[in-house]
């Protein structure tokens, strides 16, 4: 989903400067204007393993090879009143194993899930940003391309509005939401129960309102859905298709961060339980959710999110998440529960301050609706091996991201996956990757 909507600026929220990349060219950080760029190679491949079956959707058990490419280019103006006008271009090319197919914890989050999109560039994000003070008192604030003030008031409230990944704002974490330095599995960099509103490459349209403390913050999206699961346009009705969106982070210390998650997805959803009624009952050759959609249906989920900076350039952090699993994942991925755990470390240590070595783990989950639905032969917009021996989908990552010069970086990544797509009649995995990224 090209990079989770890209966030390779992601910060972690919250009050005081946070780590910055290190960048081809210097920024001025008292501008009245913002202009930078990235690009992002991953390479990926991986070898023959156990597959005694394969179906239309699973990922393909004979060796090969992927490569993904994007690049992005960042603009803003300050405007009068504390408000600030983004404008990102971006271009999404290349393929990802299997074309992003057979697993819920897909191996790289800069892979489109459509490659039919093609490499064309296109408006990733165009918003206005404004920030009321509500309060005197000021602190230092890290520029980048979601916001580039130096300081900003200690108390207060930011509106943005316009064309923007929720994934940007909402259940961010310092140590595992960044495709381009850190993790690139779907379901590490992102919480894979979270199925955020989102077009195919990973955007939407909406206004998000966040109130800021020194101690705490909270804050509230209201997003566009698309028309159909993993879909290019958006349902305009928002009567009938949205997404609520709440999150409250508390910082009780500096060194720990916690967040609590919680959202309603409206759209026309398909079921899983009458797609199910409906083949056992001899009307269809085999189950399908797209004959099962409904207007003004509903999905809930909640997550929870916490970081911990540990001693000597080490942070820790873990994610677990829910979501009601009778309806159809439509946005994200197809995960109904998730639990993860990881940290890395600075490479500070080691004189190579900034290096980055990390490793985490990830457990994902399907309700029984929702297995049974896949184990009957039916599709959904990743999965579908066409039968299902189900357990839970296990994912190892490890990484070591290596500064070469200024703002180019180079990786190397391996993740193991046990039961991919779910399947314990298949796998396990082994994922491998190279990837150049460039901050300029």
């Amino acid at each position: 989903m090209v990079g989770a909507c890209a966030v390779a600026f992601a910060q972690t929220a919250g009050d005081g400067p946070q780590e910055s990349p290190a960048a081809m060219f210097p920024h001025d950080t008292n501008s009245l204007w913002w202009l930078s760029g990235q690009m992002n190679l991953i390479s990926q491949w991986h070898g023959r393993f156990t597959s005694p079956y394969e179906g239309d959707n699973s990922l393909r058990s004979a060796p090969e090879q992927a490569l993904s490419r994007v690049w992005t280019i960042y603009a803003g103006v300050a405007l009068p009143r504390h408000t600030e006008l983004l404008v990102d271009v971006e271009s999404a090319g290349g393929r990802g194993l299997s074309d992003a197919l057979g697993l819920a914890g897909f191996t790289n989050l800069d892979v489109v899930r459509n490659p039919s999109l093609g490499a064309s560039p296109y408006v990733a994000r165009v918003m206005v940003h404004t920030t009321i003070a509500l309060g005197p008192d000021t602190i230092e604030a890290t520029p980048g391309p979601l916001g580039f003030a130096a300081r900003v008031p200690t108390r207060r409230l930011e509106i943005r509005a316009g064309k923007l990944g929720l994934a940007d704002f909402f259940d961010v974490n310092g140590a595992g939401s960044d495709s381009h330095l850190q993790f690139t599995n779907w379901t590490i960099d992102n919480n894979g129960a979270y199925d955020y509103a989102a077009d195919t490459r990973g955007y939407t349209y909406a206004a998000i309102a966040e109130y800021a403390a020194p101690s705490w913050s909270l804050r509230f999206g209201e997003a566009l859905m698309p028309k159909v699961a993993n879909g290019i346009s958006f349902d305009w009705n928002v009567s009938r298709s949205r997404a609520e969106n709440l999150e409250v982070e508390v910082r009780p210390t500096a060194a720990l961060v916690l967040r609590m998650l919680g959202y309603a997805n409206h759209a026309s959803m398909g079921s899983y339980d009458e797609a199910i009624r409906d083949f056992l009952s001899g009307h269809v050759a085999r189950p399908d959710i797209d004959a099962h959609r409904a207007p003004s249906r509903v999905k809930t989920g909640v997550g929870a999110n916490v970081e911990y900076m540990a001693a000597h350039g080490a942070r820790v952090f873990g994610r677990a998440g829910w979501n009601e699993g009778h309806h159809e994942s439509f946005a994200y991925t197809e995960v109904n529960d998730t639990v993860q755990a990881g940290g890395d470390v600075s490479g500070a240590s080691w004189q190579r301050a900034h290096d980055r070595v990390g490793a985490a783990f990830a457990s994902n989950g399907l309700s029984a609706p929702h297995r049974e639905y896949l184990a009957l032969g039916g599709l959904g917009f990743l999965l579908g091996d066409g039968r299902l021996n189900y357990a839970r989908e296990d994912i190892l990552e490890g990484y070591y991201t290596a500064h070469v010069w200024r703002g180019l970086y180079y990786a190397l990544d391996g993740q193991l996956i046990e039961h991919p797509g779910y399947n314990q009649d298949r796998g396990p995995v082994l994922a491998e990757s190279v990837r150049m990224h460039v901050d300029f």
